[in-house]
């Protein structure tokens, strides 16, 4: 049976856990080589034995250039050039706009914007012609989530990249394409809704209670519209958000 992605490579950046990992156990299901990248070797290790096979894990930080210097030299010592890439690596700590710190600012934009910048911008030497960019967004950059400033802009601008990227770009063949995530079930999340003064059920009630489909997302959810982002299936598609939230941000 031929997949969808039969013969590509790709590189997901956060991709130990959650959404990450969920992308990666895909493509590898649908024929993909995957680089997955994660801060913490234990988790990388548990990764990579969960998606079992076409994997290499590369321990490292996307908001230390050396760290992702070192990934694609990793990538093109083993497999040359690739074909996909998934801006995915992300935190998600909140701060009431009043008591946020300039270092709460740095710690998150550091990662989810600097880090995703130079994610693709290092990585475009080695990103084939006809190649394809998934970077992971939000919906919080189209919904005010109180305790979420600091964290909605960060993805606001991940959406701002994907629109010039997506421009400049265009002439090597490379389409670029932004997902914007709702409530996802993911270790990211329930942390947040652990450290909640409301407590975590409370939590996880009000947002199950705001999703028309009735329920959290689940990673799996996720990863399947990055497969669509990566495929054929969207050849004519570019400078998108495609948004997957259960109807949060459209009724």
């Amino acid at each position: 049976m031929t997949g969808k992605l039969d013969g590509k490579i790709a590189v997901i950046t956060g991709g130990s856990t959650g959404i990450g990992l969920a992308t990666a156990q895909k493509f590898v299901a649908e024929g993909a080589y995957v680089f997955i990248t994660g801060r913490r070797q234990a988790e990388l290790d548990k990764a990579k034995a969960l998606i079992g096979k076409n994997v290499t894990a590369v321990k490292g930080d996307v908001a230390k250039l050396e760290d992702l210097d070192r990934l694609y030299e990793t990538v093109a010592r083993e497999k040359g050039k690739f074909d996909i890439l998934v801006a995915n690596a992300a935190i998600a700590d909140q701060a009431p706009t009043a008591e946020a710190t300039p270092e709460h600012f740095a710690k998150v934009f550091d990662i989810n914007v600097r880090g995703a910048f130079f994610t693709v911008q290092k990585g475009l030497t080695h990103l084939k012609d006809g190649g394809a960019v998934v970077a992971i967004a939000s919906i919080v950059q189209y919904k005010g989530f109180p305790g979420a400033a600091v964290y909605s802009g960060s993805k606001g601008a991940v959406r701002a990249f994907v629109r010039t990227w997506a421009a400049e770009f265009k002439d090597r063949g490379i389409r670029v394409n932004a997902i914007s995530p709702g409530p996802i079930e993911t270790p990211m999340f329930n942390g947040l809704l652990d450290s909640s003064p409301a407590g975590s059920d409370a939590v996880r009630a009000q947002f199950t209670a705001m999703v028309p489909l009735g329920r959290l997302g689940r990673p799996e959810d996720i990863a399947e519209a990055a497969l669509y982002l990566a495929s054929d299936a969207s050849a004519f598609v570019t400078g998108f958000d495609l948004i997957v939230d259960g109807g949060i941000t459209q009724l």
